[in-house]
């Protein structure tokens, strides 16, 4: 079979602690984002989506690349990766300078940009993204597309999210063990929110919620720009922990068993229908009802979802939340989980998954692949970027060369 070039493909891998997700898509004429190739791996050598064993992680990447290349018919040599854990630190900042010319260029937007980076980052983290909210002209502020605007005083109001070091260098470390290079590293909740989040939500103010396997990752959405972002140490892994502690049974098969039957809301569980505990070594297994694994799920997701709330309160954004609650990631799918939400949050919830995606049917209705899906849409929104700003230099450059000669000669 002849491999596909690979030049206009996108790949995104999710590197989480779960699980280790590599995703090849390429954008059609009709704007979908077609999957060509998924690649999906346990991974065992993380811990609260931070690298804990480089060469178990190494190996999780190894074999989800070669599954996806398998599928997809390429060879892969780079990635955009996301990155979570709760390393993470982000803050709003703010940028001043004077507009040149009197009129807003790409270089004003970098100048001022910079301006606005110029923050105190302790020595041990980096800057991921610098995600610019509004611009303000001369007093004019809600500005989206400042470029070509005119005025005397261009300010700009940006969310920079940082990282550690240490977190960045060894995810970029495992990734050259396998043969591949980071194109970029990418906020995962950001990442998740590219793909499931509506531009009518993000306009309203909207809190994403992506919970993972050793992170519950939080992004909060008003006017269109992300204004806040956080991370809670509790997730997925701390459920089936739990699972296995109460029911007495090896963590394995609580992960089946939260898999299978768990309910996050009690009163959605049986409490006629039991279930087969299988116990420690070569103990009997037991018998216990839906309804008794029921009180142990939504004692901890209560737990997660007080956590997240008293986050949002701190955002002081809770108030500006009018399409309430979007839930994602692996472990939002336990029945039970929306209902709970909205009992906590007490405000409207919904589980997201990626959205204008062809090619793979339990990709488009699955949130454990949000993540993923979301780096191909931002590398793709990346590219589109980078081409309209080689245009714009390309095209000053003809106008400039057309002035010169007319000058020369008239």
């Amino acid at each position: 079979m002849a491999k596909k070039p690979t030049k206009d493909l996108m790949v995104g891998i999710d590197i989480g602690t779960s699980k280790v997700v590599t995703i090849v898509g390429e954008m059609t004429n009709e704007n979908k984002l077609n999957i060509i190739g998924l690649g999906s791996h346990p991974s065992q050598g993380l811990k609260r989506g931070v690298v804990v064993n480089i060469e178990s992680t190494v190996q999780s990447i190894q074999r989800s690349v070669e599954e996806a290349e398998a599928m997809a018919g390429c060879q892969i040599h780079s990635a955009f990766t996301g990155i979570a854990g709760s390393h993470i630190r982000s803050i709003n900042s703010h940028g001043i300078v004077a507009i040149r010319d009197r009129e807003v260029t790409q270089v004003d937007v970098d100048r001022v940009i910079d301006a606005a980076k110029a923050v105190a980052i302790p020595a041990d983290q980096r800057i991921l993204h610098i995600l610019p909210q509004e611009f303000i002209i001369d007093k004019q502020d809600s500005i989206r597309e400042p470029i070509g605007m005119s005025g005397v005083r261009l300010e700009a109001k940006v969310h920079i999210v940082t990282g550690a070091v240490s977190a960045a260098q060894n995810i970029v470390k495992c990734l050259k063990r396998c043969g591949l290079a980071a194109t970029d590293i990418v906020l995962e909740q950001f990442a998740s929110s590219q793909s499931i989040l509506t531009e009518d939500e993000k306009e309203l103010g909207v809190c994403m919620i992506d919970i993972g396997g050793g992170t519950t990752d939080i992004a909060i959405f008003t006017n269109g720009a992300i204004r806040y972002t956080a991370v809670v140490p509790i997730a997925g892994d701390q459920v089936t922990n739990d699972i296995a502690i109460a029911l007495r049974t090896p963590t394995r098969n609580a992960e089946e068993i939260k898999i299978r039957y768990a309910c996050a809301c009690q009163e959605l569980a049986e409490a006629n229908n039991v279930i087969d505990i299988p116990a420690v070594g070569d103990r009997t297994s037991r018998q216990t009802s839906k309804r008794a694994l029921a009180e142990v799920v939504e004692a901890r997701y209560e737990e997660l979802f007080t956590l997240v709330a008293a986050e949002i309160r701190r955002s002081g954004l809770e108030d500006f939340i009018a399409a309430g609650i979007v839930l994602t990631g692996g472990a939002s799918k336990v029945t039970g989980a929306v209902e709970l939400a909205e009992r906590v949050f007490k405000m409207p919830v919904r589980l997201g998954s990626p959205q204008g995606v062809i090619g793979y049917p339990e990709i488009a209705n699955n949130p454990i692949y949000a993540t993923g899906v979301g780096l191909l849409l931002y590398g793709m929104q990346q590219r589109d970027n980078q081409r309209d700003l080689m245009t714009q230099t390309n095209l000053k450059g003809l106008l400039g060369r057309m002035r010169n000669w007319f000058q020369g000669n008239f």
